[in-house]
């Protein structure tokens, strides 16, 4: 299976997911922005995000399925996807391959997420282009709500969002 851990830039995924990988049996995480980082040199006609380009979406499945097929257990996959036909696209080619996707969507308040950018250390550098993704996070919310669980990380720590995943799952 995959626990699909969504959600802005700052709402804790990679913490979160960094703590599944301890709380699930057989739990690995599959860092998708990889494939998209192999593709960078492939594929060099702009785009604002490499999620923009189709065989990212398609070998996300595919990688996902392969490796789940070559060690089993569960993949947690921490990673922003705010475009719905994407999601849509790379959960139901899961489905098609027999994968059960568990989809989270970690929120956090706009003022609590703000001031998390701001006080970040270990992403500054990244800390501008995350607070200009906040409001197209916002607009995505909609759709988000309804493909999957809400886990609102305003005021939890990562242990307590942790074990309600996990409690889910």
């Amino acid at each position: 299976m995959i626990v699909w851990v969504n959600g802005t830039f700052g709402a804790g995924k990679t913490t979160t997911s960094r703590l599944l990988v301890k709380a699930l049996p057989q739990a690995r995480i599959f860092d998708t922005e990889y494939v998209g980082f192999m593709l960078g040199h492939v594929l060099t006609e702009p785009v604002e995000n490499f999620q923009d380009n189709p065989p990212w979406r398609a070998l996300v499945v595919r990688t996902a399925v392969e490796v789940l097929d070559h060690v089993g257990g569960t993949l947690v996959i921490p990673q922003t996807v705010l475009t719905e036909s994407y999601a849509r696209e790379i959960f139901d080619g899961l489905a098609a391959e027999g994968v059960k996707v568990h989809h989270f969507v970690l929120h956090v308040d706009r003022e609590e997420l703000v001031r998390r950018i701001v006080e970040d250390r270990e992403e500054a550098g990244a800390k501008q282009w995350r607070l200009d993704h906040v409001e197209r996070y916002e607009a995505a919310l909609p759709w988000l709500r309804e493909a999957g669980v809400v886990v609102d990380t305003t005021r939890l720590g990562a242990e307590e969002v942790c074990a309600r995943i996990v409690s889910e799952v």
